[in-house]
Formats: C-alpha cells, sequence, structure tokens
C-alpha cells in the first residue's frame, strides 16, 4: 500500500510538471535571467539603425542601418524620444534619466530600435556609427528561428535564444569590445557575455589577456562584473592566477564573504582540474560550520561546471552531487532540477529514501525532487521495493 500511494503522488503531479529537455543555457554565476540586456533587446527588435537626433521634437535622420529594412537618409519620427546627455543610465526599459538631473538636446548618433509589436522606436542610447559594423555582426549572429525546449521557468527573451553555434559566433563578437570606452559598446559586450553558457566562454581562452582581466576584477566600479571577469580569470590564467584565486578564496571563507565566492571556485576548478572536487567537498559539504551562502557558492560553481562538462566532467560533477545529498538530505532538493536536465537517474533511490524519510521540509525543494522522480524512469521500480532498509530498522 505504501509503494502504491507513493506512486499515485507522484503521478498526481504530472499535470502541472512540465519535462524539460536541456539546451545551452546562459551561466548562472554571471547571469540572472531578471534583467533583459541590449543585445536581447536588437535581438527583438525588428529593425535597428544608428540615427541623429534633427531637433528636441523627435525627428531622427538614419546615418547606418544595423537590422532590418530600411534607408540611409530617411527621416524617422517618434515623439517623446528624447535622449539626455551624460546623466543618461541605463534600466531595462531602455534609456532614463537620472533623478533631479535636466536632459539636454545630444546630437550624437543614437542606437534605435523598433518594435513590430508596438510600432515604436526606443533609444539604447549614444554610439558613434564607426560600430555600425560591430552591431551588424552582432546581430547576424542571430538567424535562427529556434527556441528553447525549456519553456519553464522561462525568464528572458525566447525571441533572443541562441542555438550552440550561435552563441560560438556571438561570443568572440563581444569579447574584442569588453570594456570599450564607448560605455553602450562596453554594456552591449557584457551583457551578451554575463548571459553566454559558460562552455561556450571556455572557447575565449587564446582571446583573453590575463592581466587585463585582473585589473577588471580589481576595479571598483566594475563590481557588478566581477563574477563574469573572474569566470574569465580562470579560463585564461596559469599557476599564479591559481594561487591568488586560492587566497581569496582562503579570505572570504574566513570572513564568510560569500559575494563573489561562487566565480572564485568556479575559476579555481578550472585551473586546478577535477581532483579539487573532492577538496570542495569537503570543504563545503561535509563541515557542519559553512554558512548557506558558502555551500551555495559551492554547488553554483559545481553547476557551472557540471552543465560546460569540460575540464570537470558532468560524471564527476554528479557524483559530488549525490555525496552532497547523502551529507546535507535537507538540502537534497538544491540540486534535483538539475540532475533531472543531465538525467542522471542514479539518484532515484536517494530522492525516493528521502521522500519517504520526510527529511526535506522546503516545499519548493520537496516540488523539485518530486519533479525529478516523476520524469525518472526507475521511480517506479524503486518505489515499488518498500519501506528503506533504514526505515525497517
Amino acid at each position: 500500500m505504501v509503494a502504491k500511494a507513493f506512486v499515485r503522488l507522484l503521478l498526481s503531479i504530472g499535470s502541472v510538471i512540465l519535462a524539460f529537455a536541456g539546451n545551452a543555457q546562459a551561466c548562472a554565476i554571471c547571469f540572472s535571467g531578471l534583467a533583459v540586456t541590449p543585445g536581447q533587446k536588437i535581438d527583438a527588435a525588428d529593425q535597428a539603425v544608428l540615427a541623429t537626433p534633427l531637433d528636441g521634437q523627435g525627428r531622427f535622420r538614419v546615418m547606418k542601418i544595423v537590422k532590418g529594412n530600411g534607408t540611409v537618409g530617411d527621416v524617422l519620427v517618434q515623439p517623446g524620444l528624447v535622449t539626455p546627455v551624460a546623466v543618461a543610465v541605463m534600466s531595462v526599459d531602455g534609456l532614463t534619466v537620472a533623478d533631479g538631473e535636466v536632459a539636454k538636446l545630444d546630437n550624437r548618433p543614437l542606437l534605435l530600435l523598433h518594435d513590430t509589436v508596438s510600432e515604436k522606436w526606443t533609444s539604447l542610447g549614444a554610439m558613434p556609427v564607426d560600430f555600425a559594423g560591430w552591431l551588424r555582426q552582432l546581430a547576424q549572429t542571430k538567424q535562427s528561428a529556434a527556441t528553447p525546449k525549456r519553456i519553464w521557468p522561462q525568464l528572458t527573451l525566447t525571441s533572443s535564444y541562441l542555438t550552440d553555434d550561435e552563441w560560438r559566433e556571438r561570443i568572440v563578437v563581444v569579447a574584442s569590445q569588453l570594456e570599450s570606452p564607448e560605455p553602450l559598446v562596453a554594456e552591449i559586450a557584457y551583457g551578451e557575455l554575463s548571459r553566454a553558457p559558460y562552455g561556450v566562454t571556455r572557447l575565449l581562452k587564446p582571446q583573453l589577456d590575463p592581466a587585463k582581466l585582473v585589473t577588471w576584477t580589481n576595479d571598483s566600479t566594475l563590481a557588478s562584473r566581477r563574477p563574469a571577469y573572474t569566470l574569465l580569470l580562470g579560463i585564461a590564467g596559469g599557476p599564479d592566477t591559481a594561487v591568488a584565486l586560492e587566497q581569496q578564496i582562503d579570505t572570504a571563507l574566513k570572513t564568510r564573504d560569500a559575494t563573489n565566492l561562487s566565480a572564485l571556485l568556479a575559476a579555481d576548478l578550472e585551473l586546478r582540474g577535477a581532483s579539487r572536487v573532492d577538496w570542495l567537498e569537503t570543504t563545503f559539504f561535509a563541515d557542519r560550520q559553512r554558512t548557506l551562502p558558502e555551500i551555495q557558492a559551492a554547488l553554483l560553481a559545481l553547476s557551472v561546471h557540471g552543465g560546460a562538462d569540460g575540464t570537470i566532467p558532468r560524471q564527476r560533477v554528479i557524483e559530488a552531487y549525490r555525496n552532497f545529498i547523502e551529507i546535507r538530505k535537507p538540502m537534497a532538493g538544491f540540486v534535483a532540477t538539475e540532475l533531472a536536465d543531465w538525467e542522471a537517474w542514479d539518484a532515484t533511490a536517494d530522492y525516493v529514501a528521502i521522500i519517504r524519510s520526510k527529511a526535506v521540509r522546503d516545499p519548493a525543494e520537496q516540488f523539485a525532487i518530486l519533479s525529478y522522480l516523476k520524469r525518472s524512469p526507475l521511480t517506479t521500480a524503486q518505489a515499488a521495493l518498500g519501506p528503506s532498509a533504514d526505515q525497517r530498522q
């Protein structure tokens, strides 16, 4: 009866559980998925041009065509589209004016995007026409109409989904303009780097300058970009870089500072290789003094490498996850979704036992585990075995 009830419980959630198929996903350390990048907006637009403001009444002359139909010299009219000078800041909704500042007309060329739904033009900000060719290269890397198979939770624009091949082209295009002296160019380049899959980012190794990356990671004005540049440093660096990173990790552990810890750990794993996973398991999973943010940082570092399946083989990450499930049963749901995405069904028996023992109390974790079990082809067989040996004792 227990086994049958358990199976029925799993089947009852079938109507609300979606089976996901894994495509290349953004690096979770760099990209939250909660903001739409300028590059995604370019992908979503049907037209993109560089145009010069003619007056303060929303009239603009097209200087360069970046994407879509249009003619150089055309005059676009978009009432209310006024671009402030210098004090403008980027937001999800486009260019806005900082509080307390007065907008003044700027005659520099603007990157204007047209949306087919609203039939309106919006401005991403000022950019010299010299970058038109680079923008066209960027736009041309998105050619397919492919959308991700994983449709929930989907927090990014599906129109901006890129295939693996498209990402390989795009990452090379944006790498050349990281921290460009032109603010909008730098913003576009970093935005695409931040959402690129880690496995694709690793292809940049021949192009990366470790000394420049060290400068960027130490620049307080680039604090929000530090995780991405730390990851790149792990890709580009050598033995000296590994020593420096481990010193930073030691400091972070002593001070309980998990701010950039996931990126530091992922970079360290890239440089040290699979043998370093043993240390991570001992330091973060087995040590009961570790805080939740520290444990999450370690899992996130492993997640990035498991997705890439490169320096750290995915199978080794799966083994670490199963070790985590054994040591940290109340947190076992943390890794359930990825194990399911990777079709790592060897954890089925582990999760069946955890559900029966009610070791996991958090509803979100329970849902993740049940989702895993719903997808696992081994679930019915495991449930039919009845209570685990531990429970019978």
